[in-house]
């Protein structure tokens, strides 16, 4: 499949991967000690919702529009404030027009003292990107491969962080490279933080991908979460309805956190009835 960011953008797989992206980032934010974000498949940073290319979907409408409009428990609606009011910023304006990339919202929330780098190499990408982050000294946009910038980046000289992975899914060897890609990275920085994300359409490849993460992690139950959101059954050959993350030494407050969250989000996200998720620890 060809996960181009635009189409897609503010989707229910949008939804998921950000609020973990700012537990994770909020969660850092508990020490001093400054940590970097480096974010391989970047992307354009921020994207019409009112476009042609989000439009032609319209994916945000049964994604993050319902989210916003959703009830949600005082505890959960604290856990997932941070990321809605990232979003919100982004609106000034009542309802919702644009919707920020995961370089934008971990720009959002990054100290005088955090860094971030985010691999581009498709060109108009990049340069909106560059135009979004208004070449923030703290925010550096490279014109690399993201899986090249995967190696080279690690282990940053702040020695804490996050990295996230999130390949286009354009060849069919992708979930190959997301392995051998996170593999490398965390021979050199075994300490990091990574979320990989990752289409749910078929099973053996994604249950490969778990299997293979996990060992290179570890094995232990806190070393990797897997987690996988359905808005209604995946068809082989329809359009994405399940995705998932593989969370690489998680902050310890993560799984319990999600356990809160991931129920509140079955009702509102789902498609023709609740959506589903699993969660688990991927260990050998």
């Amino acid at each position: 499949m060809n996960y181009r960011h635009a189409f897609h953008a503010g989707n229910f797989a949008d939804v998921i991967k950000h609020i973990v992206l700012v537990r994770v980032l909020t969660y850092l934010h508990e020490k001093p000690a400054a940590f970097r974000v480096i974010d391989t498949h970047a992307g354009a940073g921020v994207y019409d919702l009112t476009g042609e290319e989000a439009d032609r979907g319209g994916e945000w409408l049964t994604g993050i529009a319902r989210l916003m409009q959703a009830r949600f428990s005082d505890p959960v609606a604290q856990l997932v404030s941070p990321y809605l009011d990232i979003v919100r910023a982004f609106n000034p304006q009542r309802g919702l027009s644009c919707y920020p990339g995961s370089p934008l919202i971990a720009r959002a929330l990054l100290r005088p003292q955090d860094r971030m780098v985010a691999c581009e190499i498709e060109p108009v990408a990049r340069k909106h990107l560059i135009g979004a982050l208004r070449r923030d000294t703290q925010a550096n946009v490279v014109d690399l491969d993201g899986w090249m910038g995967l190696a080279a980046f690690v282990p940053p000289k702040e020695r804490r962080g996050l990295v996230l992975i999130d390949p286009p899914f354009e060849r069919k060897d992708e979930f190959e490279r997301l392995a051998g890609g996170f593999s490398e990275a965390f021979a050199k920085w075994p300490t990091g933080c990574y979320l990989l994300w990752y289409p749910a359409k078929r099973r053996r490849a994604t249950d490969d991908l778990a299997r293979r993460v996990g060992a290179v992690a570890g094995g232990d139950a806190d070393k990797c979460l897997r987690l996988e959101f359905s808005v209604a059954p995946q068809t082989a050959d329809g359009p994405l309805t399940s995705a998932g993350l593989l969370i690489v030494n998680p902050p310890w407050t993560l799984r319990a956190e999600l356990k809160s969250i991931l129920p509140e989000l079955e009702k509102p996200l789902g498609q023709g009835g609740a959506a589903r998720f699993k969660l688990e620890a991927i260990t050998d």
